[in-house]
């Protein structure tokens, strides 16, 4: 920020650790709404304007370039006008190499952001940027009408992340550019993996609906749909999706017909024709699937297990015979322990386990099982537990969607199973998960 009110700029700690940070640009913001100046600041007009010019010429004095970023412009430009461009004018003079119009609250419709983005341009000579907000879910739109308008610098995010419900998301903001045929520095074609880097290091879970590089941005659900992108993608596609590093997928779900079973078929290695009734079977098995509440768009390790098990006509690597969880309160500790036998290709073993409930012993009493048969070729681990409600007015009674994620190190995976008991709906999603990862050990593929 600018210097304190009636602070020198050299002896303010702000601005001293600022250039102690040795960065070829500084960027600072100041106030340009009255009210901010003077129900916040406590202080004049007069020496925000000050304090604006001030901090812009010490750091330029220090050799800095400096991005000056206007607080508020937006709600400041619409209660006053003149004062709003004085604050611009005072960092302008100063040495400002840009001057940032900040939407800081997030509320300026994006009709706004591009009539007072245009005014300012014809007020300044120096080049102009935007740092919009996303409040009203308008902070793309904002900064992309302030760029019709003349403004050439986008401050924001990757995925939009930020305080309350965010920033601008400069891979939206990126990938419009591009359909606008603006080019900036970043690559559309690298947008996909830009985001997924964001998600793994910011530790937020990713958005799978997210515009252009989501999961499902590109994927199609509907027979109708479905079967009119397989003879033409310009059908429901507006860009191909492979110019953001994204891919195109139609999902197998209650409203697939013969024709999304059949691409599904291909993609995972079986031709079949429609009149093959192994197609028709795995219709009506993901149509009962998904009328328990499992939904298989987020779940297609479940998907490609049903078309192994139809057409290879070949057993899983292992079943589960019998397995018996309890659950003991012993005074504040609460063990869970689990015993099951499991048949590994005609041979049966017993184990016992104890978790930190039952789904967690069963989980572990398996994974001795597996790793004592299958040794390195057994590597998976779970990575994600998620139980989802199916009819909630059934209260404790009610039928839950249980979908577990895993990962080998080489891919990630996604199983689902439903029940009205979560335990066994677990226990499913679990052998499923484990199965899968031994039937497709040789045929890495990422879902």
């Amino acid at each position: 920020m600018t210097r304190r009110p009636s602070t020198r700029p050299s002896s303010d700690s702000n601005l001293q650790h600022l250039l102690r940070a040795e960065t070829r640009t500084v960027t600072i913001f100041g106030k340009s709404w009255t009210f901010q100046v003077e129900k916040v600041l406590k202080t004049t007009l007069e020496e925000n304007r000050r304090m604006i010019r001030d901090s812009v010429e010490f750091l330029r004095s220090h050799g800095r370039i400096v991005i000056y970023d206007a607080e508020h412009f937006f709600d400041g430009f619409k209660a006053d006008p003149e004062y709003a461009l004085a604050t611009l004018q005072a960092a302008e003079n100063a040495g400002a190499s840009r001057l940032v119009l900040c939407d800081t609250r997030g509320g300026t419709h994006p009709s706004a952001i591009y009539e007072i983005t245009r005014r300012v341009i014809g007020q300044v000579h120096t080049p102009v940027g935007i740092h919009a907000h996303n409040d009203r879910g308008m902070a793309t739109a904002n900064s992309l009408f302030a760029i019709m308008a003349g403004a050439s610098q986008v401050q924001g995010t990757m995925n939009g992340l930020g305080e309350r419900v965010g920033n601008a998301d400069l891979i939206e903001v990126v990938a419009n550019l591009h359909l606008m045929s603006i080019r900036t520095r970043l690559q559309a074609s690298r947008l996909v993996s830009l985001s997924n880097f964001t998600y793994d290091v910011s530790g937020v879970r990713e958005n799978k609906y997210k515009p252009f590089v989501g999961k499902h941005a590109f994927s199609h659900k509907g027979g109708v749909h479905g079967n009119a992108v397989l003879k033409t993608e310009v059908a429901y596609e507006f860009f191909n999706p492979e110019a953001f590093g994204n891919t195109r997928t139609i999902t197998v779900s209650s409203q697939a017909g013969l024709s999304s079973i059949l691409h599904a078929a291909r993609k995972f290695g079986f031709h079949l024709s429609k009149s093959d009734k192994r197609v028709s079977e795995v219709l009506h098995e993901v149509k009962r699937l998904e009328a328990m509440g499992c939904n298989l768009e987020f779940a297609e390790a479940s998907v490609e297990l049903l078309f192994l098990r139809a057409i290879k006509q070949k057993s899983d690597p292992f079943r589960v015979l019998y397995w018996n969880a309890a659950v003991q309160n012993q005074g504040k500790d609460l063990l869970s322990h689990c015993k099951m036998a499991v048949d590994v290709r005609g041979k049966v073993l017993e184990t016992t386990a104890v978790g930190n409930g039952p789904v967690n012993a069963f989980d572990q009493g398996l994974r001795v099982v597996l790793r004592e048969k299958f040794g390195a070729r057994f590597s998976a681990t779970l990575i994600g537990y998620r139980v989802r409600e199916i009819d909630s007015e059934a209260a404790t009674a009610a039928r839950v969607a249980v979908y577990i994620d895993f990962s080998d190190k080489h891919r990630t995976w996604t199983t689902v199973a439903s029940s009205t008991n979560v335990i066994e709906a677990s226990v499913e999603a679990l052998i499923d998960g484990y199965n899968y990862a031994l039937r497709t050990t040789h045929q890495p593929r990422k879902h």
